[in-house]
């Protein structure tokens, strides 16, 4: 069934175990995309269900919202010329490669980036794309084409990258764009493609890479714009201590008063990361309602840091989950995800202060706020029928006593079924309507001739 159809009305009978502040024993109902009812054990619809479905072994999950991805790194996994290296050091071995992407790498990316994502339980995801070399300035619409193909909930940030190698940044002249261009383009993504509507599929934001990518005057500018189109806004930023070398030296302030001074500490903004903040910052941030995208097996993977996640959530902030780009996690698992952050956090915090249900809300209803949606991330009545089912059948499962805590501290890894506005895009393992052979042919075929075009 397509994302357009109307889906008949289903009842999900009797779940193993369901992640809600409501009583959902006797399961979950489901018309026109929408949750209607939630039952409690023994109870029954109050009205005519077209389908039943049993859950009766099944664990249900509010579809996973991922908040911070890079689809096109998917083609550049493990790369041998990037192993072993920090943040500012791993982007100068990628971004000649990088450079020579081409518009069909991008669909093809998305597409697996996706069918990875689908088939990990998350049923929205935000994607930072902020290449563009040439020949592929269209990568925006590749990635809207992908997107419906797989029928997820995206939000598409059009990033931007202006300040290069010779004017003190990082990336090389190859992946730029003057500032006109990108603001111009930024305009007419939004025009064309953003949808603000409860149960929107697609949705446009505005994300220039880092502020060690562009200029002080593209910061500000993009601000002014999201703000006249009201679009959200998401960069990059306290990742690294290089990062806060770079702006004590280059901008003589820190990561977060240049955030401010460029209209960028309020509450349509989510960052990346967010690892090295001082216990005052994490206060403004929190203050301003700032989003925060934790990315628990890419800054592990770099040697980051970690983010001071459950400190920011309490502050105020919007506490969201990110896999990160794949070529520094180096995979796209949204439950795989949770279960770093988890474990991340409590090596942290201490057992005591983190609990597996306080990574299951980073995940679903805290990412939901990252993004600025308040139709998904949740089972209630009212929210868009985004759902995931896992199955305990696998022997790591085998004795569990609590399945919601099983499907962290066990570590799940892949979703029986899901579900995405009452439409099945997953069932018995397998997505609908796609050849993941097919795909994975392509897409190796790709990432073999992109290497090729870098010279590798």
């Amino acid at each position: 069934m397509k994302q357009n159809e109307v889906a008949k009305t289903i009842w999900i009978r009797n779940p193993k175990a369901v992640l809600s502040d409501f009583d959902c024993g006797g399961g979950i109902v489901i018309a026109d995309s929408i949750i209607t009812e939630l039952l409690s054990s023994g109870d029954r619809p109050k009205r005519k269900v077209d389908v039943v479905f049993d859950a009766s072994d099944l664990v249900l999950l509010p579809g996973l919202v991922n908040t911070h991805h890079h689809f096109y790194q998917t083609l550049t996994r493990a790369f041998k010329g990037a192993l072993n290296k920090s943040l500012f050091h791993w982007l100068k071995s990628l971004y000649p490669v990088w450079a020579k992407l081409e518009p069909e790498d991008i669909h093809i990316a998305t597409q697996l980036a996706l069918a990875e994502l689908l088939l990990s339980g998350c049923t929205t995801t935000a994607d930072h794309h902020y290449l563009f070399p040439k020949g592929a300035e269209d990568a925006m619409d590749a990635q809207v084409v992908a997107s419906r193909e797989l029928g997820m909930r995206v939000t598409i940030t059009r990033g931007s990258m202006s300040l290069g190698e010779d004017q003190g940044g990082l990336p090389p002249s190859e992946v730029l764009q003057n500032e006109e261009a990108i603001l111009c383009d930024s305009a007419r993504v939004a025009s064309e493609y953003h949808d603000p509507e409860p149960g929107s599929f697609l949705q446009i934001a505005l994300a220039p890479c880092s502020p060690f990518s562009v200029t002080t005057e593209l910061m500000k500018e993009t601000s002014l714009l999201a703000n006249k189109l009201g679009l959200r806004m998401h960069t990059h930023l306290a990742e690294t201590k290089d990062e806060i070398d770079f702006f004590a030296e280059k901008f003589n302030t820190a990561p977060l008063d240049y955030l401010e001074d460029s209209g960028w500490l309020n509450d349509r903004v989510w960052i990346a990361h967010g690892i090295h903040f001082a216990d005052k910052e994490i206060l403004r941030l929190g203050k301003s309602k700032v989003g925060i995208s934790h990315c628990p097996s890419s800054n592990m993977v770099l040697g980051s840091g970690i983010c001071p996640a459950s400190r920011l959530e309490e502050a105020g902030c919007p506490l969201g989950i990110g896999v990160d780009g794949s070529a520094s996690n180096d995979c796209s698992n949204m439950i795989q995800e949770l279960r770093i952050a988890f474990l991340l956090q409590r090596s942290k915090y201490g057992a005591q202060n983190i609990s597996h249900l306080d990574a299951f809300r980073w995940g679903t209803k805290g990412s939901a706020t990252c993004l600025g949606r308040n139709d998904i991330g949740e089972i209630a009545t009212g929210r868009q029928a985004d759902l995931a089912f896992f199955e305990l059948s696998e022997l790591r499962f085998s004795g569990a006593n609590d399945p919601l805590a099983a499907l962290l501290l066990s570590g799940a890894h892949q979703a029986k079924h899901v579900m995405v506005g009452g439409n099945w895009r997953v069932r018995d393992g397998q997505i609908c309507d796609l050849d993941i052979e097919d795909l994975m042919y392509r897409h190796r075929d790709a990432a073999e001739q992109l290497l090729v075009r870098a010279g590798y």
